[in-house]
């Protein structure tokens, strides 16, 4: 399964980045994830946890740049 945002601690990342590149990288992680799903690496659930973890990250970062 891809999911390039388990290799570093997100919420580390997230404070360190632009909510643009946040976006960016949502963007591709999901674009991933559904890739793997649609090949048959990982099943419904699994591909719903891992764009949910995605999500949570950009809502946090979302969330950083209005402080």
């Amino acid at each position: 399964m891809t999911d390039d945002a388990d290799a570093a601690d997100p919420e580390a990342e997230a404070s360190n980045e632009s909510l643009d590149d946040v976006v960016t990288e949502f963007l591709r992680d999901v674009d991933a994830a559904r890739e793997d799903y649609d090949r048959g690496y990982t099943d419904a659930d699994a591909t719903l946890s891992v764009v949910l973890s995605h999500v949570d990250r950009l809502r946090e970062a979302f969330e950083d740049s209005d402080e």
